[in-house]
């Protein structure tokens, strides 16, 4: 029998592979920052930039859905070294909001 893993999470993760980049940046979208995987309560993002614990971050998230950029706003609960020039980090949402994951979600999944 295999014991189960220690999963803290309340929202379910999925897959967000997305154009992304810090909002008010003038790079481009995914030129800085990639966006691996999301939950209703925070993403997985691989970024250029060194993010530190704490830091407030906001992003834009373009969506092939027709609509305007999601815009996603949180703070880094985790960063670590991925490569020579990308880092793996780990971004709380400062507020949950349901329809805008909904949105994301549904894009994933072909459910619009």
């Amino acid at each position: 029998m295999v014991a189960a893993v220690d999963d803290r999470r309340i929202f379910e993760r999925f897959p967000a592979r997305f154009p992304a980049k810090f909002r008010h940046s003038r790079h481009d979208y995914g030129t800085n920052v990639f966006l691996r995987d999301a939950s209703a309560d925070g993403i997985r993002l691989m970024t250029k930039e060194r993010l530190f614990l704490n830091d407030s971050v906001s992003l834009e998230v373009e969506l092939p859905d027709g609509h305007d950029p999601l815009v996603l706003n949180g703070e880094v609960v985790w960063s670590r070294s991925a490569t020579n020039d990308l880092w793996d980090v780990g971004l709380r949402f400062h507020k949950i909001n349901l329809m805008q994951m909904r949105r994301m979600y549904s894009v994933v999944n072909n459910n619009p």
